[in-house]
C-alpha cells in the first residue's frame, strides 16, 4: 500500500481518537450515585462494556433502532447483575448518560499531536456512526473539532458504516476520490472491512492487539500514524 500519494484522512471518533471507554466511566461515576443506583462501578462496567458493543452492533445493521440501543444497553446489565429496577430510571439514567457523557474531554494518548503533525499534510474528516448532537460536543469538548473539515454520520449520510454509502457521502462532502483517501478506525467490520470494500486503503487503530489478518495494515498507538503517513 503506497500512502505518499494520499490527500484525505478519514477518522472514526469513539475508541479511536474519543476515549470512550474512559469517558464512559467516568459520567458512570457520577450517575450511578445520582440515580440511587447502588452497583461497585467496576461490576456495572464489566458487564455494560460488551452490552454497548453488542447493541452498537444491532444498530448498525438495522436491526434496532437508537431508542433500542439507548435502552436496551442498560437493561440487560441490571437483569445480568439481578438488579431491580424500573423503566423509569432506566429511562432517567439513559437521558443523564446522554447528556452527561459528550461533556467529558479524554483523548488517547498522541492524538493531539498526530492531529498536528497530519494537518499540514492532509486534509482531515470525521465518519462515525454516532449521533450528530453528541459526537458534535465531544468533538467540541475534548476541542478537536477544528481539526476536522468534515464530519460525516450516520444521521447526515442515511446510512451507517460499514454501508458503501456512508463512504461515498463522506468522499463527496470532502470533494476526494477514493485513491486519494484512508480511514483510520478501531472497527475491522464497520471501519476497515467497511472502507475497503468500497475502495479506500484503510489503517486500523488496533489499541488492544487483537488478532488481525496479515493483510490488515495497523497501529496500536496514534503516534505510530507518523510513521505511516
Amino acid at each position: 500500500m503506497s500512502l505518499s500519494a494520499k490527500k484525505a484522512i478519514f477518522f472514526d471518533l469513539d475508541h479511536t481518537l474519543w476515549d470512550f471507554e474512559k469517558n464512559s466511566a467516568l459520567a458512570f461515576e457520577v450517575l450511578l450515585p445520582k440515580n440511587g443506583i447502588n452497583i461497585l462501578i467496576d461490576d456495572f462496567l464489566h458487564h455494560y462494556i460488551p452490552a454497548n458493543v453488542n447493541y452498537w452492533k444491532l444498530y448498525r445493521d438495522g436491526l434496532i433502532t437508537q431508542q433500542e440501543l439507548r435502552y436496551g444497553r442498560f437493561k440487560d446489565v441490571f437483569v445480568a447483575l439481578k438488579y431491580e429496577v424500573s423503566d423509569k430510571v432506566i429511562q432517567q439514567l439513559s437521558h443523564d448518560y446522554i447528556a452527561l457523557l459528550p461533556t467529558n474531554n479524554h483523548l488517547f494518548e498522541g492524538a493531539i499531536e498526530v492531529l498536528e503533525y497530519l494537518k499540514t499534510k492532509y486534509s482531515l474528516h470525521i465518519i462515525t456512526n454516532g449521533f450528530h448532537e453528541v459526537q458534535a460536543l465531544k468533538m467540541k469538548s475534548a476541542n478537536i473539532d477544528h481539526y476536522f473539515e468534515t464530519v460525516t454520520n450516520s444521521e447526515n449520510a442515511g446510512f451507517k458504516k460499514p454501508h458503501p454509502a456512508i463512504y461515498e457521502y463522506a468522499l463527496s462532502a470532502a470533494n476526494v476520490q477514493k485513491c486519494d483517501s484512508i480511514m483510520i478506525g478501531d472497527c475491522i467490520e464497520a471501519d476497515v472491512q467497511g472502507a475497503l470494500d468500497c475502495g479506500i486503503d484503510a489503517i486500523y487503530f488496533n489499541e488492544h492487539r487483537l488478532e488481525a489478518h496479515p493483510s490488515i495494515l495497523q497501529v496500536n498507538h496514534l503516534l505510530e500514524l507518523k510513521n505511516l503517513l
